[in-house]
């Protein structure tokens, strides 16, 4: 898709969002949305490759964006509030489907006051600033908790066996709550919502220079998405970009 425009507390948004089914699955189970009411970009991760990933894809992503466009949604408390109800959706759906069905979720909601990252699993929200890519969210993987705490070597093949272990994520019988945390962006900054599609297979050095190189979110998607692919396309990848601008 091309770019899509918006206003967010004094800045202008430019947004893209691109997608590329990889050569795993014959589907594709990530679900992505950017809009303008409010300004946002989400993304989320089915896990597996079943009906139940695919509907938890498609509830989770449909429930999410119509709760944001309700009057004084944006915020902690109804960010959480939306994330509850997805959760409790999904987990009747996977009763009745009888199998996994769930998903990740990591999104960057826009306001007046800045941006609000909402993070379920491990799709992540990146940050680049005056030439600095961080990565702003936490996989709630086993495999980050080993790393944390030193479990086991981050390269190690514990943590490749981890690495698909989620602690937390949408349709997890446990009802986890997200990660809610609040950025103030500046002119120049870009952001990046992506699952670990993008992720893994990116180097840290080859989506920093994607991101830096210029102030046209659809192309900067179009390129990533073409480096997964050509990096072994061993997931579904998906990416939207955000910049910002006085």
């Amino acid at each position: 898709m091309g770019n899509v425009e918006a206003s967010s507390g004094g800045l202008r948004v430019r947004m893209a969002v691109g997608s590329d089914v990889g050569r795993r699955y014959r589907d594709n189970f990530d679900v992505w949305h950017v809009g303008v009411a409010p300004p946002c970009a989400v993304v989320a991760d089915g896990m597996g490759d079943g009906p139940g990933s695919a509907a938890a894809g498609r509830i989770t992503m449909a429930a999410f964006v119509d709760a944001i466009s309700a009057p004084g949604a944006v915020g902690p408390a109804g960010l959480r509030a939306a994330v509850a109800t997805i959760q409790s959706r999904v987990n009747v759906e996977g009763r009745r489907l009888g199998e996994l069905t769930g998903c990740t979720l990591s999104a960057l909601v826009l306001d007046d006051t800045g941006g609000w990252i909402v993070q379920v699993g491990d799709s992540r929200v990146y940050r680049l600033r005056d030439g600095l890519l961080e990565l702003l969210t936490v996989d709630h993987t086993a495999a980050w908790l080993g790393a944390v705490y030193g479990w086991y070597p981050a390269d190690s093949p514990q943590a490749a066996a981890a690495r698909y272990r989620l602690t937390r994520y949408i349709g997890h019988p446990g009802h986890p709550e997200p990660d809610i945390m609040h950025v103030a962006p500046r002119p120049g900054d870009v952001f990046c919502v992506c699952t670990d599609g993008v992720a893994e297979q990116l180097s840290y050095e080859l989506l920093g220079r994607r991101l830096g190189a210029g102030s046209d979110p659809a192309a900067i998607v179009d390129a990533i998405v073409a480096d997964a692919r050509q990096a072994g396309g061993s997931d579904n990848a998906t990416a939207a970009v955000v910049c910002f601008r006085n």
